[in-house]
């Protein structure tokens, strides 16, 4: 077994080939192989001098995607007195923040049927809390001036086997029973649609039906909303060092410091906000697997195309397989197409060459002309990957060390763009040793079930993925394995 080998979802019959196979290389052709929002010279910010030398501060921040973002800047907002750092190992957001699908959604559990499955007794409450910090998301959002093309238009999660019109069907019906289907003015917040009604929103052939969820997820440009926090900690008088890694934490009687190439920073708390990458704890790397996840960006659709496909209402979609499809619009009409394959290579190793993955992208392209054959033409503009952390429950853990002067949170497997608000306050809450409704949640409070050692990892992520695609070519039956890996509490529901 080579450390080059990688656990992978199979193709579970959704191989391309032929007609369609030709029509995916040619419109791959000539894409350039970096992330969509990142390829942005006009509003990419200028990167801020790396840390040389020692430096003391209050509360150092190590990580410069959202959840360090958030942290800084929620840090000075509840103390502007309070002398904040943040150190970034390349630059602010070139990461999971800024080459994800752009999709924020107000879910901490990732997804309804996982949330209410691991809590269900506080379900209510993380749904209450997790709309809450959307809220304040798009609060924030206004209030700093951040132009990150930010639309509330909800998600639609859309069926393309019988066995998910079902499954959709239910989940509508038990949301409606818990009074999980409206939203605070009493409006309906969850809608379910029929192959016509789905189809009268996003016109495909493969759509049989439809969940749309009409509150609960804003569409956003995330490299944009990296820069525009960004800057809002600058102006707030957070000092940011990019291009600084750390290296090694160590902690004494007085304080906590962070060595790196260059220098060091002796800090009274740390908030950890490195998530995929290995933490500076130990003890916190079992419970993180780094998996890839790769993108597709089209070119502008024309007035025409567009017109093909209907999409008035802008929402994004995802089709319910566990090997699911994430889809949305940009702000000029370009179609992001992503997600199916997720990739780890044994060791949990994170590297550059990782980003590019051709078969995958030959894959994903014929999936998209096969969910609107209308678009055939239509060319890539953009292919890429990278790095995002999982655990086992599929949403964000936290903790303590060091007696209460490091915190961290991680785990949040996708649903970041969102969740790292969220768990922002929950590390400055844990920091602060004091009780609040956020430290006394059972999903603070409780860790996920860590992953083995290798080789039992590989070995178990890859079976793991097999099955799953075994589950969505055999109408959603979960096999012996995943009904161990459910009682486990390891569900690996997508």
């Amino acid at each position: 077994m080579t450390k080059r080998q990688r656990a992978r979802g199979s193709d579970g019959g959704s191989a391309v080939t032929g007609a369609g196979a030709a029509e995916a290389v040619r419109a791959l052709a000539g894409a350039r192989p970096v992330p969509f929002w990142l390829d942005d010279p006009e509003h990419r910010p200028d990167a801020l001098p790396a840390l040389t030398g020692d430096a003391e501060c209050d509360l150092l921040v190590v990580g410069g995607g959202y959840s360090g973002l958030w942290t800084a800047l929620i840090a000075k907002e509840r103390d502007p007195s309070r002398d904040v750092l943040l150190i970034e190992g390349k630059e602010i957001g070139w990461a999971a923040s800024g080459r994800n699908g752009g999709f924020c959604d107000a879910s901490l559990t990732h997804g309804y049927a996982n949330g209410l499955a691991r809590w269900p007794d506080e379900f209510a409450t993380l749904e209450r809390l997790g709309n809450r910090n959307l809220d304040s998301i798009e609060a924030a959002v206004d209030r700093y001036g951040i132009d990150c093309d930010f639309e509330r238009t909800g998600e639609i999660e859309v069926a393309r086997e019988p066995h998910q019109v079902s499954e959709l069907r239910d989940a509508a019906e038990q949301m409606r029973r818990l009074g999980l289907n409206k939203g605070d003015d009493g409006e309906e917040s969850v809608t379910y649609l029929d192959g016509m009604a789905v189809r009268e929103e996003v016109d495909s052939p493969a759509f049989l039906a439809g969940l749309w969820h009409r509150h609960s997820v804003a569409m956003l440009n995330p490299a944009k909303l990296a820069w525009g926090l960004k800057r809002a900690c600058v102006e707030a008088g957070v000092r940011i060092h990019e291009n600084t890694r750390a290296l090694q934490l160590a902690a004494d009687s007085g304080a906590v410091t962070v060595r790196s190439p260059y220098g060091s920073v002796r800090a009274r708390q740390v908030a950890l906000g490195t998530n995929a990458f290995p933490s500076l704890l130990r003890r916190v790397r079992p419970y993180v697997v780094p998996v890839y996840d790769y993108a597709l960006m089209t070119e502008p659709m024309t007035e025409q195309q567009r017109a093909s496909i209907g999409w008035n209402n802008r929402q994004g979609l995802a089709d319910s397989a566990n090997h699911f499809h994430y889809f949305r619009l940009t702000r000029d009409n370009r179609i992001l197409w992503g997600g199916y394959d997720i990739l780890y290579h044994y060791g949990s190793r994170i590297a550059e060459e990782f980003d590019q993955c051709p078969e995958t992208f030959r894959k994903l392209a014929g999936h998209f002309f096969d969910t609107f054959p209308q678009l055939a033409g239509l060319r890539f503009s953009h292919t890429w990957g990278g790095v995002i952390d999982t655990c086992s429950r599929f949403s964000p853990f936290f903790g303590t060390a060091h007696g209460g002067r490091v915190s961290y949170a991680a785990g949040f497997t996708g649903l970041g763009v969102g969740a790292t608000r969220f768990g922002a306050e929950v590390m400055l809450d844990l920091l602060s040793g004091e009780q609040t409704e956020l430290t006394e949640l059972e999903l603070v409070r409780r860790k996920p079930v860590p992953f083995p050692p290798e080789p039992v990892r590989w070995a178990g992520i890859a079976l793991t993925q097999w099955s799953l695609s075994r589950a969505d070519a055999r109408g959603g039956r979960r096999n012996m394995w995943l009904k161990a890996m459910d009682a486990t509490g390891m569900g690996f529901d997508s």
